[in-house]
């Protein structure tokens, strides 16, 4: 039994829960990030239970997270992006062009981002974890990764592909 698996046969099945606006903003977003030499992982499960939109992390174990806001009622029904903190060196929100940013916090890094790219216009200020954390997150990360790897190259063998 032969089987071929072409690049293009593999594709990431939606789980339905952005909107087009908030799937374009996180698009563009995961590009810059990439740009910086950061891998990306979406709607990662963080330990307390919360799910960061965006994880990114570097070559030299950096963590950033983005929480990505596609409107101002997303912004104010969102009353849980302060504990992302805990588990990232920076933290951003992520907009579209249009938003109006006066509302977000200054105490945030600010992407402004469309589905082809994006751009940082007030660095997140670093904040260390500490090392026990670092590799908890980390591990989440890989972990995450490699099970969605997975199941794209075996859709019907993998299990819990958001995890």
């Amino acid at each position: 039994m032969t089987f071929a698996l072409r690049m293009s046969d593999l594709q990431v099945p939606p789980d339905g829960r952005q909107s087009d606006r908030a799937l374009a903003i996180c698009a563009g977003t995961r590009r810059l990030l990439a740009s910086h030499g950061l891998a990306s992982v979406t709607e990662l499960t963080l330990a307390s239970g919360r799910r960061a939109d965006i994880v990114g992390l570097g070559p030299d174990g950096a963590l950033w997270i983005v929480e990505v806001k596609s409107s101002h009622a997303d912004f104010r029904a969102d009353l849980k992006w302060p504990d992302y903190r805990d588990y990232c060196d920076r933290f951003f929100f992520a907009v579209a062009e249009d938003f109006g940013t006066e509302r977000l916090p200054a105490d945030a890094g600010l992407i402004v981002a469309d589905p082809f790219g994006a751009a940082i216009l007030r660095e997140a200020p670093e904040h260390k974890l500490a090392g026990a954390r670092r590799k908890a997150v980390t591990l989440r990360f890989a972990h995450a990764a490699a099970n969605r790897h997975h199941a794209l190259l075996d859709p019907s063998g993998a299990r819990g592909w958001m995890d």
